[in-house]
């Protein structure tokens, strides 16, 4: 009754159709057929349906909801955009994963901790984690808003039990540091460079400017002229990461004084007061600390740096978090055992 065939779309990838053709009496009484990436979810979608066209008055009844349906839905009437990392999120159970195939109301706790088993064999419980939180904003609203039986209480089960089993969880805090001997090994090496290549990326400043201001390196690329306060030494950061919303989330930062006189070099070329590719500064970063023989050092940990001086000069919570951009005051808990004891960087090369 079914069938499969090989497609080849214009990008070059495999695309899988499976068709459900039902006759009787020689006319064609229904029909059926969906896309998929994979032929393995393009087969066990023709074992559902066909066990489902089976039952008794089946062709009477219109075909029930997919999961895949609800995240194409979900993705094209979202009035807020949802993002580059959730849409790509989505579209990967969409394609990949064999809950996607199956009917919302068919889609219980158990099935959801059986996707989470399949994700394990994968991704870390971090990223199955933000899987299952991507997942969540779907089943919280289909119901309501669409009428597609998807249960958010099956979800939220699901997420308890998922947890407890070590399927997902949250990463744990990094603690790497630099030294003042790394960092200042990194800019002498970016100072060399420049002298050579006049176009490179001016990471000798972006690295002490990410470190000070404790921004990340796409918030550093966004920064735009007219959203800096120079009287009021703070910065507008548009679209700040945060666990729930991204995008819109725009957040007047505190500058500390390092981080202006950073700026106040900086030529109006561009909107952006560091008009470069956040992913060539990340690329730029990597390859030098592998050049230097710096080991286990990210980009990242220079914002978890910043936020480590702020408390070292004796920040409290609220002060460190007007310039972090932290929402939730409880983030910065893990930072309070900090000792007082100045700032280290006083003086140091970095600081202009």
């Amino acid at each position: 009754m079914g069938t499969i065939s090989e497609r080849k779309r214009k990008n070059g990838t495999t695309a899988f159709l499976a068709q459900i053709v039902i006759k009787r009496d020689g006319k064609i009484v229904h029909r059926e057929n969906k896309t998929f990436d994979r032929r393995a979810i393009a087969e066990k979608w023709l074992v559902r349906r066909e066990a489902d066209l089976a039952k008794p008055n089946a062709l009477h009844e219109q075909p029930g909801k997919t999961l895949a349906d609800s995240i194409d839905k979900y993705v094209r009437t979202s009035q807020k955009a949802i993002g580059r990392t959730k849409t790509q999120v989505l579209n990967t159970i969409k394609n990949e994963y064999d809950i996607a195939s199956m009917r919302c109301d068919e889609i219980d706790s158990q099935a959801l901790v059986a996707f989470a088993e399949e994700l394990s064999k994968r991704v870390s419980p971090q990223t199955a984690q933000n899987y299952m939180s991507h997942l969540g904003a779907i089943f919280s609203i289909a119901r309501p808003a669409w009428g597609m039986p998807l249960d958010k209480q099956a979800h939220a089960d699901a997420m308890a039990v998922t947890k407890r089993l070590g399927l997902t969880g949250r990463a744990a805090n990094r603690e790497r540091r630099p030294t003042l001997q790394e960092l200042d090994a990194l800019i002498d090496h970016f100072i060399q460079k420049a002298k050579y290549r006049k176009q490179s990326i001016p990471m000798e400043v972006i690295i002490p400017f990410a470190l000070f201001s404790t921004r990340r390196q796409e918030e550093i690329c966004t920064i735009l002229w007219d959203d800096l306060d120079k009287e009021g030494k703070r910065i507008l950061v548009r679209d700040m990461k945060n666990p729930g919303e991204k995008i819109g989330n725009n957040v007047w930062c505190d500058l500390p004084d390092p981080c202006l006189a950073i700026i106040e070099t900086q030529t109006k070329t561009a909107p952006q007061i560091f008009p470069y590719n956040h992913r060539s500064i990340s690329a730029a970063y990597t390859r030098a600390c592998k050049f230097l023989e710096i080991k286990d050092l990210r980009f990242h940990d220079l914002r978890h740096e910043g936020t480590s001086r702020l408390f070292e000069m004796g920040y409290s919570i609220p002060h460190a978090a007007a310039v972090t951009g932290h929402r939730s005051w409880s983030s910065l808990k893990r930072y309070t055992h900090i000792r007082q004891v100045g700032d280290k960087y006083e003086g140091w090369k970095g600081c202009l």
